[in-house]
């Protein structure tokens, strides 16, 4: 008995263990997608509620279920009745049987259901853990997209701290190089001053991208601890652009109708459909009669011996005959909330349709979009290093070189949005995908 304690408290730490040096080790090795949605899901979210949801509806199952059981029961009592006053010999009370009695009845009771209403319970009960399911897929799908979302932003605002950096560090340079030219005579003050104002823009423009990065790296971290302010050491998959999903390559026509029946929105919609179903037969069985069987066996007598014991057998039948006003309100009611879900799940259809095709036509179009960026990113590139090369041999104005800074800048941003958005738009799909 020891060993097995010391084996199971050995195996618990074991566990603890690799929990707390899992995330410290993911820390140092760079945190990838992965690690983050797993951090996510682990920490008090809610997909831990939707889970608890779930495991209360279970359990209501179960007791839903446990009604249609029979049930025993064992009754022990012990009465002493003052005799008579007159006669020593007579008892008091006319409803006891003796001066003492003696009770100790095994007591079998079971519901026949000839109504229905147990059955239907149970049947609500078992739709409501469907209801249960789903707002747990939803709450996991939620998450999932929100942290592959947040992890993304995270990436684009720190590749845009970098290129705002660099575009800080030739803004000061060329400045630098426009002063000296000043002051040799080769430059016009208007040239340094265009100079100084384009710095200073990309001075302000690196503040707003330094902010962006961390409020982007708040928002990652919120997910799974509360030191929001601590740099996440993410791992930079912007330039490894996955390819186009297979559903994409090889057309919609089935995969739309696949993807709709994955979605746990209209699982939902159906359970709850379900659960108006059992409610009408739950009121309908206020119209229906009903039964009960009891079953007893014990002793029940004076005296306290073995041939005393004995058995009873109860039915009893519960006809309704006048309350057939509320049972038919409450089974027209279902019938009109069921009659909603028919109608939500229609046009809930129809958005998560378009939600497909927009997201599948999103990817499409990014996908195509990298391919432009990159070549106008380059080619903003080139134009800056030709400008510059003329400004410098006295064949071209600063202004020239200002505005040519500002087009190869924000080009680059338009490279890094396209590689972002084109991994964002493949999150909605899968999202849309019903995965």
């Amino acid at each position: 008995m020891k060993r097995t304690w010391l084996k199971r408290n050995w195996l618990w730490s074991v566990f603890l263990a690799a929990m707390v040096i899992s995330p410290a080790r993911a820390q140092q090795q760079g945190l990838t997608l992965e690690d983050c949605l797993r951090f996510a899901l682990a920490a008090p979210s809610t997909v831990q509620s939707a889970e608890r949801d779930q495991s209360i509806a279970a359990e209501r199952q179960t007791v839903a279920r446990a009604g249609l059981l029979p049930r025993l029961a064992i009754n022990s009592t012990y009465a002493y009745n003052s005799p008579n006053a007159n006669a020593p010999n007579p008892f008091s009370f006319v409803a006891l049987n003796g001066v003492r009695e003696y009770l100790a009845v095994a007591d079998v009771s079971w519901s026949m259901d000839l109504s229905g209403r147990l059955r239907a319970g149970l049947a609500r009960e078992r739709a409501g853990s469907d209801i249960a399911a789903a707002d747990l897929a939803i709450a996991r799908r939620d998450i999932r997209r929100a942290v592959t979302l947040a992890y993304y932003d995270l990436l684009l605002a720190r590749r845009i701290v970098q290129l705002e950096q660099g575009s800080l560090d030739e803004a000061r340079q060329f400045e630098h190089n426009v002063r000296a030219r000043q002051a040799q005579g080769d430059a016009s003050r208007a040239d340094a001053l265009k100079a100084s104002a384009q710095r200073s823009q990309f001075e302000q423009r690196f503040a707003q991208a330094q902010l962006d990065a961390k409020l982007a790296n708040q928002i990652l971290a919120s997910f799974w601890t509360v030191d929001v302010d601590t740099d996440l050491p993410v791992v930079d998959v912007l330039d490894s652009t996955p390819a186009l999903p297979a559903e994409i390559v090889g057309g919609d026509t089935q995969q739309a109708a696949a993807a709709l029946a994955q979605r746990p929105e209209l699982s939902r919609i159906d359970a709850l459909g379900r659960t108006f179903i059992a409610d009408r037969k739950i009121a309908r069985a206020g119209l229906k009669p009903d039964a009960s069987l009891v079953f007893q066996y014990g002793l029940d007598a004076n005296q306290v011996r073995s041939d005393q014991l004995g058995y009873a057998a109860f039915v009893n039948v519960n006809v309704p005959v006048f309350d057939w006003f509320r049972s038919r309100s409450g089974a027209r009611e279902a019938n009109y909330r069921q009659e909603q879900t028919r109608i939500q799940r229609a046009s809930t259809e129809r958005a998560l349709t378009r939600e497909y095709r927009a997201a599948r036509s999103r990817v499409m179009s990014w996908h195509e979009r990298i391919s432009m960026a990159q070549n106008e990113s380059d080619a903003a590139r080139e134009n800056l290093r030709l400008v510059r090369l003329l400004y410098e041999n006295g064949e071209g104005a600063a202004l020239d070189v200002v505005i040519s800074q500002a087009d190869a800048t924000q080009a680059g941003r338009s490279h890094y949005s396209a590689l972002a958005e084109y991994q964002r738009a493949i999150a909605d799909f899968e999202l849309a995908a019903g995965r």
